[in-house]
């Protein structure tokens, strides 16, 4: 057993505040007879059935009123010690947007070649589909003169000028982009029909000859289409295309009788 001033010292270190030993403690002050009374049973799993004894109490106790059960614990601070100040969370600040300097969106430059032709009283804005001129025996050019003749035109086109191919340069810092691409090819071909006269229909054949003289895509095939300064055309699918798909022909041939009215008619 220990002493009274270091079963205090234990019982401080503790935080133990309000104790009641269980058999008679040497050396420990009598025991004051109103702690010792009967306390009514607490329902508690932890907590033990107080017992009724004389045992001699230390002077501390007497001096503090009963706790409902030996083991129960009141947290105290340490002397000494003070209670730290509770840290405030700093107010959250809405999150500006942040306001990146726009730039304006450049497209890369669309990548073709047309060539232009004559049949008749027609022009014929036409892809190449290997980006090349056309040769005799080229099956997208035994193609194209089959569709002349269906159409009731010369099956050997003359050919106006080189091809045009795009970008027109590999360098530099001249805008190419596609409205620089429909800019250019309206205006080359707008060109070519004053100097050629008389012209019945364009004929845009490919979608890069629909697109960009014709300012329309694929679903536009198989129509008519007026165009500002270049007046009434025909959108054609390409060549390339029709090879591939041949159940596309079906749908062509009948447009192609809807729009013959236009050069037939002239003649």
């Amino acid at each position: 057993m220990i002493t009274e001033h270091r079963r205090r010292a234990y019982l401080d270190a503790m935080q133990v505040a309000t104790w009641l030993p269980r058999t008679a403690l040497p050396f420990a002050a009598p025991s004051n007879p109103e702690l010792l009374a009967l306390v009514p049973d607490v329902p508690h799993e932890d907590a033990p059935v107080p017992v009724a004894d004389a045992t001699p109490k230390a002077p501390a106790a007497e001096a503090r009123p009963s706790a409902p059960s030996a083991r129960a614990r009141i947290e105290i601070p340490r002397p000494g010690s003070a209670p730290r100040p509770a840290v405030q969370p700093e107010p959250e600040t809405a999150a500006e947007p942040e306001t990146a300097p726009t730039k304006a969106e450049t497209l890369p430059p669309p990548r073709f070649s047309l060539q232009l032709l004559r049949a008749g009283n027609c022009l014929l804005l036409v892809e190449l589909p290997t980006g090349e001129p056309f040769q005799s025996r080229d099956p997208a050019y035994l193609l194209l003169k089959d569709l002349l003749r269906a159409a009731g035109l010369p099956d050997s086109p003359q050919i106006l000028g080189e091809p045009v191919r795009w970008p027109l340069l590999s360098r530099g810092n001249m805008d190419q982009g596609p409205d620089a691409a429909r800019d250019f090819i309206q205006g080359f071909v707008g060109v070519r029909m004053e100097e050629q006269g008389d012209c019945a229909c364009l004929w845009l054949v490919g979608l890069p000859a629909v697109r960009f003289a014709g300012e329309a895509d694929a679903t536009a095939f198989n129509r008519e289409l007026q165009v500002e300064g270049l007046g009434a055309t025909w959108a054609l699918p390409g060549l390339e295309l029709l090879m591939d798909e041949p159940e596309l022909k079906g749908a062509l041939w009948q447009a192609m009788r809807r729009v013959m009215r236009r050069w037939k008619n002239t003649e």
